[in-house]
């Protein structure tokens, strides 16, 4: 954890691995990013979390029916498919970029008394879209 200050406002960055095991998949992190906060001790502000990858990023989404991720996943994969004839990107992952692109590399969240202001059904996850990788994320937390 590096904690800086301005203004007299604190702020806190933490770093995090994660290993993903499937090509594609989606991890919920929400828990990881509660103990950051708890960690910093910030009662009011913003959370950021973000990924440094252009293949991996995240989403906001429902928590309670798994049957949800395993929807997105399938709608992304039949939107984007990972084996179109039409890229030209060597590296045979453009479908991961497109799709990375669809979701973004980072969310913001409010914190508000010392929580993550989510919905009753809503967790925030890492999307894995060019896996199985060792990857990491970042999570800001600003007092403000």
């Amino acid at each position: 954890m590096w904690t800086d200050s301005i203004g007299g406002k604190k702020m806190h960055l933490f770093e995090h691995s994660i290993s993903t095991k499937g090509t594609e998949q989606m991890s919920k992190v929400t828990d990881m990013v509660r103990g950051d906060i708890k960690k910093s001790g910030v009662e009011q502000g913003i959370v950021v979390v973000y990924s440094p990858h252009t293949t991996a990023g995240f989403t906001i989404n429902e928590n309670a029916d798994p049957d949800v991720v395993h929807d997105m996943l399938c709608g992304m994969e039949r939107a984007v498919p990972a084996d179109a004839d039409y890229y030209r990107h060597v590296e045979g992952n453009s479908h991961a970029h497109i799709k990375t692109s669809f979701v973004g590399p980072s969310q913001t969240l409010i914190l508000h008394n010392g929580d993550l202001l989510l919905g009753i059904w809503q967790d925030l996850y890492f999307c894995e879209f060019d896996g199985p990788r060792n990857r990491k994320f970042y999570v800001k937390i600003m007092e403000g």
